[in-house]
């Protein structure tokens, strides 16, 4: 009997073994295949070209442009391709506000283009005929020409601004650099309160002799102008519809008001005599 027990416990021992080494070669065999797949993943896949190329944004814009604009070629890959520089070559383009590039691992590349926003509009003579012209608040023309319904619907949320001199009129033409707190308060405003902007039919840009300008503002529901220095904010467009508010419940007809000294000073209608 002891030499039995001893026997069957030898076999075991052997097939324990057997067991032990296909379990370490199977082992290897995984871990082989890991380090391919985790070298295929992280070493070669990322070098190969973009396997997915994905382009949103602007619809005048084709992909083809887009790809053109960024730099993408047949070689750019994960590891090779600069999004930093992509993007900044696309924000180069005058209708594009803001272009965001990014690069999914290990193949994929995604281009976002945000078109640029209007904040306020003027008409100009464009190829000989006059036309809605829209810019951004950096001053940006990046659109002109307008269908007539659209023209209605835009003009009545953007203010309109005149006295502006139009040289070589184009797309991607800047405003002067004197215009750029003008429309960065334009487009805080429309943000903030586009009710009391919307109150305000004209914005003229008047400039003065020497250096600088100054506004005249058309409100669109009083017959009168007000004379504003280069600042234009809501608390001067509030005191402007206060200011008409008190005159119309006192009945007084008034041309114009100046609060270019810090204090109002108006100008009555003329009373003209009927012969």
């Amino acid at each position: 009997m002891p030499g039995n027990v001893y026997i069957a416990g030898a076999e075991g021992a052997r097939a324990q073994s057997r067991s032990d080494k296909i379990l370490k070669r199977l082992l290897m065999v995984l871990a082989m295949i890991l380090a391919v797949e985790l070298v295929w993943l992280f070493g070669i896949t990322p070098c190969m070209p973009f396997n997915h190329i994905e382009v949103r944004g602007l619809p005048e814009l084709s992909d083809a442009e887009v790809i053109a604009r960024a730099g993408i070629v047949s070689s750019s890959s994960f590891v090779n391709f600069n999004s930093v520089e992509a993007a900044r070559a696309l924000e180069e383009l005058y209708m594009v506000g803001e272009a965001l590039v990014e690069k999914r691992f290990p193949d994929t590349l995604r281009v976002t283009l945000k078109p640029r926003r209007a904040c306020a509009l003027a008409f100009a003579e464009y190829r000989g005929k006059i036309c809605p012209v829209f810019f951004d608040q950096e001053g940006v023309i990046f659109r002109i020409g307008a269908a007539e319904g659209e023209l209605k619907a835009l003009s009545e949320k953007l203010p309109i601004i005149s006295g502006l001199v139009f040289e070589d009129l184009k797309p991607g033409l800047t405003l002067p650099e004197d215009l750029r707190p003008l429309l960065e308060n334009l487009e805080g405003i429309n943000a903030r309160n586009p009710l009391l902007l919307s109150l305000i039919s004209e914005i003229r840009v008047h400039k003065k002799l020497y250096d600088g300008y100054e506004l005249v503002l058309y409100p669109a529901h009083a017959p009168v102008r007000f004379r504003v220095g280069p600042e234009l904010n809501e608390e001067t467009l509030r005191y402007i519809m206060l200011v008409i508010d008190v005159f119309k419940s006192q009945g007084v007809e008034i041309d114009e008001i100046d609060f270019r000294t810090g204090t109002a000073s108006f100008k009555p209608k003329e009373v003209r005599s009927v012969q």
